[in-house]
């Protein structure tokens, strides 16, 4: 039987809200609206046209849709406001690579002849 005199003491858990955590909560990283946009213009596009990441014969260009995708994650990514802990991670779905990946994908996708840049 627990003895009625034994008081049980609650500590806060570590991730309980404090006023320091508080302020340190303006410190973390918000969403990214241009990487967050970028993927969602390439959710769209790679749903209405998949044979954008085909080449002239139909067949899959799997670096095209590599590198397609890989932009559309990271935009994923940093777009909602995660940033990862680790340094590899971090660097290949940021937002810096999500555009330069996303300039890769279209400078391959002008190669194949899928789109025409006017460069």
């Amino acid at each position: 039987m627990p003895c009625a005199n034994h008081q049980m003491s609650v500590e806060p858990s570590p991730t309980a809200r404090t006023e320091e955590g508080a302020s340190n909560k303006s410190k973390a990283p918000g969403m990214a609206f241009l990487p967050l946009g970028i993927a969602l213009i390439l959710l769209v596009l790679m749903t209405i046209l998949p044979s954008m990441a085909t080449n002239a014969h139909g067949k899959a260009d799997h670096p095209a849709a590599l590198l397609i995708f890989w932009a559309m994650s990271a935009g994923f990514v940093r777009g909602v406001g995660f940033i990862p802990l680790h340094w590899l991670p971090r660097l290949l779905l940021s937002g810096y690579a999500c555009t330069i990946i996303l300039a890769l994908a279209l400078l391959r996708l002008y190669v194949i002849g899928r789109i025409d840049l006017p460069l």
